[in-house]
């Protein structure tokens, strides 16, 4: 008889933005028990797990072109409120719950999580974790996600961090779990391209100021008229009017139209891991994407022109090996990484990124299988703990001091219907305008 086929493991992904869509749903893919991605297409391999993702209504809900751009499929995805979305976690079984939020809708979560699931004898295991570098609220970030069964660490370095804080305040450290970011892959860098490419990775909210992105902008166009035989793209997370993580109120496209750029210089869209494919010199103020060429072994250079400062997040990478100038770019200079930095990174460009998920599949399947099923959410702030904090943070989410959808809580006991759909995509619409284009008018206008 033919042996029976095992039953496919059912993930929930809640996100609320595209980056941490990304994140989460190939966190999903790469920690579920079973059989790795790396193995998944073959014959012998066992059904991967069913997706079902969940974006959460906010001011960074990914469009359908943010979407299409990340490449990560599920097999359903819609949007929803907190209050909707702690109703489809008491209607339907999970195995696994990742919460891809920030700090702030982790906490939300946590606590509505355990007022839904109170008395119920099972429930989900539930992961969360960081999209990328962790370089600033570190304590308040890790104190905000506590409280989940696994918090995922991307690297050596960020796993020891984070057992410290968590120690250091009392609270259980057990749930700290190493691996490594999730979308890292390609093909190893193997010499240059021709045309030799550069590709500059900006960030929504790196720097912040229209001077310090001006000047970025200058020197990236500088870069391609000093060397026309290269390709120099600008390469974009969104374009203007959508969101994705931080808040970006100065778009490079905007800035770049009074500029008179070279036929060797333009911007572009897509898919990190399809630009790197092609990318000879990878430049950051101090982006992810600096992890993801280092991983391949592009060379990789992250800038120090407008100082090494916490508030940039490049003060990161001291140590590594990639810090440079655009002067000592245009003078043909190609950093070489420190391979002890990198190899405390979780980078994994010495072969062990493949096992890099292997102790949080463990301990997931552990879990999973515990006898009795697992005890309640127990976060590290409660009312008690921290009364004059957390009940703005679950306030925030419509939900109370307990846990609870608080009375008028948007769609706490219906489906929002093609009216209220309609309404909530004006009014997001209406937002995403307000950032970009009345609220710096606005504080111009003030500096006057």
């Amino acid at each position: 008889m033919p042996a029976s086929t095992p039953k496919r493991p059912r993930i929930a992904v809640l996100a609320d933005s595209d980056t941490r869509w990304k994140w989460g749903a190939l966190t999903a893919h790469r920690i579920v028990p079973g059989p790795s991605m790396e193995t998944a297409g073959s014959e012998a391999a066992q059904p991967g797990p069913l997706l079902d993702g969940f974006l959460l209504r906010g001011r960074a809900t990914p469009t359908p072109r943010q979407l299409r751009e990340v490449g990560v499929s599920a097999d359903s995805l819609r949007e929803v409120t907190a209050a909707e979305f702690l109703r489809a976690m008491d209607e339907d079984a999970y195995d696994v719950l990742v919460l891809a939020l920030v700090g702030g809708g982790v906490q939300a979560m946590l606590h509505g999580l355990a007022h839904t699931w109170s008395g119920r004898r099972s429930r989900p295991v539930v992961v969360t974790g960081y999209v990328g570098v962790v370089y600033e609220k570190l304590a308040d970030g890790l104190l905000l996600r506590h409280g989940a069964d696994l918090v995922l660490a991307n690297s050596r370095q960020d796993a020891e961090r984070f057992r410290a804080v968590y120690e250091g305040v009392g609270a259980d450290a057990s749930s700290v779990t190493e691996v490594a970011l999730p979308f890292l892959g390609g093909a190893r860098y193997e010499g240059e391209h021709e045309p030799y490419r550069v590709v500059f990775a900006a960030q929504p909210s790196v720097p912040d100021s229209r001077r310090d992105r001006t000047y970025l902008l200058d020197r990236l166009v500088q870069h391609a008229r000093r060397h026309p035989e290269r390709e120099v793209l600008l390469k974009l997370r969104s374009k203007p009017g959508e969101h994705t993580t931080h808040i970006e109120e100065l778009p490079y496209q905007k800035l770049v139209q009074r500029l008179d750029a070279p036929a060797n210089f333009r911007l572009v869209y897509g898919n990190m891991g399809e630009v790197l494919d092609r990318t000879d010199l990878l430049v950051t103020v101090s982006s992810t994407a600096a992890l993801e060429s280092l991983h391949r072994r592009i060379p990789t250079a992250v800038l120090t022109d407008l100082g090494v400062r916490e508030s940039l997040g490049n003060h990161h990478f001291v140590g590594s090996g990639c810090l440079a100038s655009w002067d000592q770019l245009d003078a043909g200079h190609r950093p070489v990484p420190d391979e002890e930095w990198v190899a405390r990174q979780g980078v994994g460009a010495d072969g062990s990124y493949g096992s890099a998920f292997d102790t949080a599949r463990e301990h997931i399947a552990k879990l999973l299988g515990r006898p009795g099923g697992l005890p309640p959410l127990t976060p590290y702030y409660t009312p008690v703990t921290a009364p004059g904090y957390l009940p703005g943070i679950l306030a925030r989410h419509h939900l109370g001091p307990d846990g609870a959808p608080l009375p008028g809580a948007p769609a706490a006991d219906r489906e929002p219907g093609p009216v209220r759909q309609i309404v909530r995509r004006a009014a997001r619409g209406a937002y995403r305008h307000g950032v970009q284009r009345v609220a710096p008018v606005i504080r111009r206008m003030g500096e006057l």
